[in-house]
């Protein structure tokens, strides 16, 4: 499962790097929201993992929660 986390993980930064990177506000939030969308995935194999840690469930919370909040600041 570790590897499927670390894929997940590295993906919402990439996206929100490649985001940042980006000229328009549109494409930008466009990128936030494959971030977003991987956080959910991080999710969603801690949700299926035999033992998942409870630090990695909070952290992917908490990164969930600020992305939220990144792409909602980009109206």
């Amino acid at each position: 499962m570790r590897c499927y986390v670390d894929r997940a993980a590295s993906s919402i930064v990439l996206n929100l790097a490649e985001g940042r990177g980006r000229g328009t506000k549109a494409d930008q939030k466009r990128f936030f929201h494959m971030a977003f969308g991987s956080v959910r995935e991080c999710q969603a194999i801690l949700d299926i993992s035999p033992e998942p840690s409870a630090d990695a469930v909070k952290l992917a919370d908490v990164v969930a929660a600020n992305v939220y909040c990144l792409i909602r600041s980009y109206g």
